[in-house]
């Protein structure tokens, strides 16, 4: 095994409640009452026809709050040690927009551990682009916890 590709929010942690918590905050503040898609990516299309700067204010309210939505979890991260020093190359994907990944990643004390991260729209295939086609797609805590085994 090379390297692995990891669904970030199912083993690194969940971004979802970030993003609904920084959408209900955009819609009070910026006065904006649109209901977005549940696919990420395709809210990012609507976002940027309504709210020109949203990635800043996404980005933004993210390193404020991501404390209390994202909690480091010791296992995840004994995980990722072991496998990068086995000298597996490691990314993750989400559909969530780059600036919420980025941050969420340094929240969660993966980003060091992260050769690649793909953020949005075709996420999964730009990181299997990166990877290998070989690598492994891994979609929950107890398989990355098999593979470092």
């Amino acid at each position: 095994m090379e390297a692995l590709a990891l669904d970030f929010d199912a083993v690194l942690g969940d971004t979802r409640p970030l993003w609904r918590a920084w959408v209900e905050d955009l819609a009070r503040r910026a006065r904006v009452d649109v209901e977005l898609p549940t696919d990420r990516a395709a809210a990012a299309a609507v976002l940027d026809g309504l709210v020109g700067n949203w990635r800043a204010l996404l980005e933004r309210f993210a390193e404020e709050h991501a404390p209390v939505h994202l909690r480091p979890s010791a296992e995840v991260n004994a995980a990722l040690r072991r496998l990068a020093g086995d000298g597996v190359r490691l990314g993750a994907f989400t559909d969530a927009p780059e600036p919420l990944a980025r941050v969420a990643a340094a929240q969660l004390g993966a980003a060091r551990r992260l050769e690649a991260l793909e953020a949005g729209a075709g996420a999964l295939d730009r990181l299997l682009a990166r990877l290998g086609d070989d690598a492994v797609v891994v979609r929950s805590r107890a398989e990355l916890a098999r593979l470092a085994g």
